[in-house]
């Protein structure tokens, strides 16, 4: 992907649903597999409702999705998706190569 091949509405929500570091704890809890909400509720030590709030904005952006069995949600990543961030990253980073070009005011 080059820079300009970045669809940049898709990576700003990717990036926004990233951008908070409970959201970042719930990606690394389910980088192990699969997890019940009442295990990431117990492991972040936090309310259902903001734990709900912080898993909508994940699934979401794509990041994350869910599947119910009985009255219990499981999560688990979207690991497509997180191939997406690492290709958008990748591609913003400078290349080493890269020719820096003097803009036209500094001449």
């Amino acid at each position: 992907m080059r820079t300009a091949d970045v669809d940049l509405p898709t990576a700003s929500r990717l990036f926004h649903a990233l951008s908070d570091e409970t959201r970042l704890e719930i990606v690394r809890l389910l980088a192990g597999g699969e997890r019940c909400v009442c295990e990431l509720t117990d492991a972040l030590d936090a309310a259902q409702s903001r734990l709900s709030f912080h898993l909508k904005t994940l699934k979401d952006a794509g990041i994350v999705s869910d599947r119910r069995e009985g009255r219990w949600a499981y999560y688990r990543l979207n690991a497509g998706v997180l191939d997406e961030v690492e290709a958008v990253v990748a591609a913003l980073k400078p290349s080493r190569f890269a020719v820096r070009q003097a803009a036209a005011c500094c001449e």
